[in-house]
Protein backbone atom coordinates (compact mmCIF):
# COMPACT_ATOMS: atom_id res chain seq x y z
CA UNK A 1 0.00 0.00 0.00
CA UNK A 2 1.29 3.33 -0.87
CA UNK A 3 1.64 5.84 2.42
CA UNK A 4 3.02 8.63 0.37
CA UNK A 5 -0.28 10.25 -0.01
CA UNK A 6 0.52 14.50 -1.36
CA UNK A 7 -2.32 15.61 1.13
CA UNK A 8 0.21 13.54 3.90
CA UNK A 9 3.15 15.38 3.20
CA UNK A 10 1.37 18.35 4.19
CA UNK A 11 0.52 16.53 7.21
CA UNK A 12 4.01 15.94 7.75
CA UNK A 13 5.26 19.56 7.14
CA UNK A 14 3.02 20.44 9.19
CA UNK A 15 3.14 18.63 11.91
CA UNK A 16 6.75 18.57 11.99
CA UNK A 17 6.89 22.17 12.65
CA UNK A 18 5.18 21.98 16.02
CA UNK A 19 7.85 21.88 18.83
CA UNK A 20 8.68 18.56 20.23
CA UNK A 21 6.79 16.54 17.65
CA UNK A 22 8.25 13.76 15.74
CA UNK A 23 7.93 11.24 13.27
CA UNK A 24 7.49 7.01 14.21
CA UNK A 25 4.96 4.55 13.40
CA UNK A 26 1.47 3.42 14.69
CA UNK A 27 0.03 0.34 13.93
CA UNK A 28 2.44 -0.02 11.00
CA UNK A 29 2.13 3.67 9.30
CA UNK A 30 3.38 6.99 10.14
CA UNK A 31 2.34 8.76 12.99
CA UNK A 32 3.72 12.25 14.93
CA UNK A 33 3.94 12.00 18.45
CA UNK A 34 4.56 14.30 21.43
CA UNK A 35 6.83 12.14 23.28
CA UNK A 36 4.86 9.44 23.63
CA UNK A 37 1.41 10.64 22.67
CA UNK A 38 0.05 10.17 19.63
CA UNK A 39 -1.14 13.33 17.61
CA UNK A 40 -1.98 11.82 14.79
CA UNK A 41 -0.85 8.81 11.95
CA UNK A 42 -1.97 7.97 8.53
CA UNK A 43 -4.85 5.85 8.53
CA UNK A 44 -4.55 2.05 6.85
CA UNK A 45 -6.82 3.21 3.83
CA UNK A 46 -3.91 5.93 2.68
CA UNK A 47 -6.09 8.32 2.78
CA UNK A 48 -7.53 9.40 5.94
CA UNK A 49 -5.34 10.63 8.57
CA UNK A 50 -6.23 9.65 12.44
CA UNK A 51 -6.01 12.83 14.82
CA UNK A 52 -6.23 13.22 18.28
CA UNK A 53 -8.97 15.68 19.79
CA UNK A 54 -10.93 16.14 22.40
CA UNK A 55 -15.23 15.22 22.42
CA UNK A 56 -16.10 18.56 22.12
CA UNK A 57 -14.41 19.80 19.22
CA UNK A 58 -14.93 16.62 17.11
CA UNK A 59 -18.59 16.71 17.96
CA UNK A 60 -18.15 20.16 16.43
CA UNK A 61 -16.33 19.28 13.55
CA UNK A 62 -18.78 16.39 12.49
CA UNK A 63 -21.22 19.08 12.55
CA UNK A 64 -19.76 21.84 10.64
CA UNK A 65 -17.90 19.55 8.35
CA UNK A 66 -19.01 16.14 7.55
CA UNK A 67 -17.23 15.67 4.03
CA UNK A 68 -13.83 16.51 5.82
CA UNK A 69 -14.50 15.43 9.41
CA UNK A 70 -16.06 12.07 10.39
CA UNK A 71 -15.77 8.60 12.77
CA UNK A 72 -15.95 5.14 12.05
CA UNK A 73 -17.81 3.19 15.37
CA UNK A 74 -14.20 1.83 15.99
CA UNK A 75 -13.41 5.74 17.19
CA UNK A 76 -17.14 6.98 18.57
CA UNK A 77 -15.30 5.97 22.54
CA UNK A 78 -11.70 7.13 21.50
CA UNK A 79 -10.95 11.16 21.42
CA UNK A 80 -10.01 10.91 17.85
CA UNK A 81 -11.22 11.70 14.78
CA UNK A 82 -10.87 11.02 11.24
CA UNK A 83 -10.13 13.52 8.56
CA UNK A 84 -10.36 12.78 4.64
CA UNK A 85 -6.31 14.38 3.78
CA UNK A 86 -8.35 14.99 0.09
CA UNK A 87 -10.64 17.67 1.69
CA UNK A 88 -8.83 19.31 4.54
CA UNK A 89 -7.83 22.85 4.76
CA UNK A 90 -4.22 22.74 5.81
CA UNK A 91 -4.43 25.66 7.57
CA UNK A 92 -7.29 24.63 9.73
CA UNK A 93 -5.69 21.50 9.90
CA UNK A 94 -2.49 22.50 11.68
CA UNK A 95 -4.51 24.93 13.98
CA UNK A 96 -6.46 21.51 15.39
CA UNK A 97 -2.88 19.76 15.69
CA UNK A 98 -1.81 22.78 17.83
CA UNK A 99 -4.28 23.06 19.68
CA UNK A 100 -4.18 18.85 20.44
CA UNK A 101 -0.46 19.91 21.01
CA UNK A 102 -1.37 21.89 23.75
CA UNK A 103 -3.62 19.36 25.32
CA UNK A 104 -0.97 16.72 25.29
CA UNK A 105 2.27 17.91 25.56
CA UNK A 106 4.17 18.21 28.91
CA UNK A 107 4.20 21.11 30.21
CA UNK A 108 8.11 21.38 30.66
CA UNK A 109 7.55 20.95 26.87
CA UNK A 110 5.15 23.86 26.93
CA UNK A 111 7.13 25.77 29.20
CA UNK A 112 10.29 25.50 27.01
CA UNK A 113 8.48 25.93 23.86
CA UNK A 114 6.96 29.39 25.17
CA UNK A 115 10.19 30.71 26.68
CA UNK A 116 11.88 29.97 23.37
CA UNK A 117 9.15 32.22 21.55
CA UNK A 118 8.93 34.81 24.34
CA UNK A 119 12.44 35.09 23.74
CA UNK A 120 12.48 35.30 19.87
CA UNK A 121 10.03 38.62 20.34
CA UNK A 122 12.21 40.07 22.24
Amino acid sequence: MRWEHQGFERVREAALSIHGVSEGTSYGTPAFKVKDKLLARLHEDGETLVMRTDFETRDFLLQVEPHVYFITDHYRNYPYILVRLEHVEIEALKGHLWNTWYNIAPKKLIQAFENTNRESQD
